[in-house]
């Protein structure tokens, strides 16, 4: 994917620690001017629920709006994290609200 067109540019390369990422690809990164940011440790799972959380994101809000700026995108992020967070059915919690107001 070249970004580069688009007038854009990669800033941040999240990853895990796995070990088959050697060291020379982070500085072929840093030389870019990309920053690579590790994922926490002894934490296995954590990919895959933010990947849960960005595919609900993508499903529920992004397919279904139309963004205007950063700002109205930030607004917009703002208003599903609260959605999700108090008003949004979870499977896991027995279809209850995880922060009921």
């Amino acid at each position: 994917m070249d970004l580069d067109d688009t007038g854009c540019r990669a800033r941040y390369l999240l990853r895990d620690r796995d070990g088959k990422f050697p060291a020379l690809m982070d500085e072929i990164l840093a030389e870019a001017g990309i920053q690579t940011v590790l994922t926490g440790i002894r934490m296995p799972r954590m990919n895959a629920i933010m990947e849960r959380w960005v595919q609900s994101c993508l499903h529920e809000l992004l397919d279904r709006c139309l963004l205007w700026n950063e700002r109205h995108l930030r607004h917009a992020l703002h208003e599903y994290e609260q959605f999700h967070n108090r008003h949004r059915a979870h499977q896991a919690l027995a279809q209850a609200a995880p922060l009921p107001s």
